[in-house]
């Protein structure tokens, strides 16, 4: 009896701890849901920097490390937010260096700050390091300051490629790669030990219009004559007593020197209090008047595209799936009260066919019903397979520096059989089939495989540009002559009629919202798709995986990275699967 009472008591020791763990729970996400306490006359504290993401991070590393991590869209509204909030009386802007080496997203911020200010708001900037993004965003404040010990490296745009060839040659494995498009270059780095003349126009037209759209943004916010600003990017990069004599900086001081220096960001009672970005973006937007009537879906297409489902690889970030996105498309098809539908697009591209699948969905959706509008907003990245899923769009929208088009196809492989002998491995092939050993990693194509591979792109080429012409309402041959592989700034892309307006997400929602019949004025509620995954999710993908990525995430370094980014064909692509897919730049 005294065990039996024992054990009872046990049990209900334990059920009792349990019955308080899930009320601290609860306790704990009420008190978090219930948003931040945001005094009167408040600056709100906004530091963008780092990756710039597009969608939360669905790995394991992001679900339990990135759950304060903020996207574009994040930063966006929590601005637009702060616009209508009488508690916020402007913004301190500290810009971080960004780990990508795109513009388009700083673009997307710096409209928002300009946005932000039509409020009336002041804004204030501070650079702790003024590098040419940084100081890009920085320059739509009202003030921008300078670290007293921080050079403003402003010089330009400088773009560059790495080329594999002669280090294939040394070790004896031969890249055996077709391509459709005379400016199709994305094998180049693996063919080629330097530009070839086509590559290197389409380098130098992207790296200048990119140069103009730096010194018109910084022209532009400084006062200052294009001219002008020509002449000092030649001079930089800058001491810090040079960046404020040639009025590109207002004032020099340290973070802590601000308060008294900007009258905007005290009164005379003392400093204003300081909400935090992060912590503020938890702010109902119906606490500050913001009550959507209308919804609007917006699926987003971030990362590489693959055949299958959504995951993510360790080192190159999220793979979007064929059969993810489609799932998403037919709910969003079924979903009678979205009244609109944007496409946000932050691909390079990736496989052709997976490409082709979304395409055909987003063209269904639009067909069958075309009330609905389907618009298409592209961010850092819509090249080659990033276009081709935005065409069934009606209308396309890109930043001034996306990059975009890359219409064209390439496929193949590095046959390794060569380096293997030159270290006493051999290797033997049993087939039964003519060309069964078409996709075989040790031994280049026969001219018969050629002509095979050959055959199917310049179909799928010949498809694409087709579809297209569709899309653009021009001839095939009016494609093809910006087509042939070429990537395109925005800019670039809106002048040859691949895309329509200039502009980030908001811009790509308001002319949703006017097909759609909405007024201008109204609210709406944007619904996202595909929904984060869970960490179970994510922890199911990342032990189910190959090992390599993990062991490249785990080992880092520039080393790990480069092999994984490598091999990445290898582990997320069909064996021998051509490719849409852009050419590898590093543009800083």
């Amino acid at each position: 009896m005294a065990l039996r009472r024992a054990v009872a008591l046990v049990f209900t020791l334990i059920g009792m701890a349990a019955l308080l763990s899930v009320a601290g729970v609860v306790l704990l996400y009420l008190l978090s849901s219930r948003g931040p306490s945001v005094p009167e006359r408040a600056l709100l504290v906004v530091r963008p920097g780092g990756e710039l993401l597009e969608v939360l991070p669905g790995d394991v590393v992001g679900q339990v490390l990135g759950r304060d991590a903020s996207t574009v869209r994040g930063f966006v509204e929590s601005l637009r937010k702060a616009s209508r909030d009488p508690r916020i009386t402007g913004v301190l802007l500290l810009p971080s260096t960004p780990e990508l080496p795109f513009w388009a997203k700083v673009q997307e911020l710096r409209a928002a700050v300009v946005d932000f200010r039509r409020s009336g708001k002041t804004v204030v900037a501070f650079l702790e390091y003024g590098g040419d993004r940084e100081y890009y965003l920085a320059s739509a404040a009202d003030r921008v300051f300078l670290l007293p010990t921080s050079p403003l490296d402003l010089s330009g745009v400088a773009s560059y490629e790495v080329f594999l060839r002669g280090a294939l040659d040394r070790i004896g494995a031969y890249p055996d790669f077709l391509q459709i498009g005379a400016y199709k270059t994305a094998a180049n780095q693996f063919t080629q030990k330097g530009f070839t003349p086509r590559h290197r126009e389409m380098a130098e037209s992207l790296n200048r219009d990119l140069y103009d759209q730096l010194v018109r943004g910084i022209a532009d916010a400084r006062r200052k004559s294009v001219d002008e600003v020509r002449r000092l990017l030649d001079e930089g990069p800058f001491a810090p007593d040079a960046a404020l004599r040639a009025g590109l900086v207002d004032d020099l001081a340290y973070l802590d020197q601000l308060d008294d220096r900007v009258a905007a960001l005290k009164t005379s009672a003392g400093n204003l209090p300081r909400v935090e970005e992060s912590e503020y973006r938890r702010v109902s937007p119906r606490s500050v008047g913001i009550r959507p009537r209308s919804r609007i879906a917006v699926l987003y297409v971030a990362g590489v595209i693959a055949s299958g489902t959504s995951s993510h690889d360790a080192v190159n970030g999220a793979i979007v799936g064929s059969d993810t996105i489609v799932e998403h498309i037919q709910r969003i098809r079924a979903d009678d009260s979205l009244k609109a539908i944007v496409l946000r697009v932050d691909s390079p591209g990736g496989s052709a066919v997976a490409s082709d699948v979304i395409w055909r969905e987003l063209a269904i959706t639009r067909d069958q019903k075309p009330s609905r509008p389907l618009v298409a907003s592209m961010s850092d990245l819509a090249a080659s397979g990033g276009y081709y899923i935005s065409m069934p769009a009606q209308v396309i929208v890109a930043q001034p520096a996306t990059l975009t088009g890359s219409i064209g196809i390439f496929g193949g492989k590095i046959a390794i059989g060569g380096a293997l002998a030159k270290v006493g491995v051999t290797t033997e092939t049993i087939q039964s089939g003519r060309n069964a050993n078409l996709s075989s990693p040790f031994a280049p194509f026969t001219p018969e495989q050629r002509d095979k591979v050959m055959e199917y792109m310049e179909g799928f080429y010949g498809a694409f540009v087709e579809k297209a012409a569709a899309s653009r309402h021009a001839t095939a041959a009016q494609i093809d002559a910006v087509a042939q592989g070429r990537v395109w700034t925005g800019q670039q892309a809106r002048d040859r009629g691949l895309v329509d307006e200039l502009g980030g997400l908001d811009a790509a929602v308001a002319i949703a919202k006017q097909r759609a019949g909405i007024p201008a004025d109204e609210d709406v509620e944007l619904v996202v798709y595909p929904p984060r995954r869970t960490l179970y999710e994510a922890l199911a993908q990342e032990f189910g995986s190959s090992s390599f990525g993990v062991w490249a995430q785990l080992a880092g370094g520039a080393e790990g990275k480069a092999i994984a980014a490598l091999s990445a064909p290898v582990r997320m692509f069909r064996r021998g699967e051509p490719l849409a897919l852009m050419p590898f730049a590093f543009v800083r």
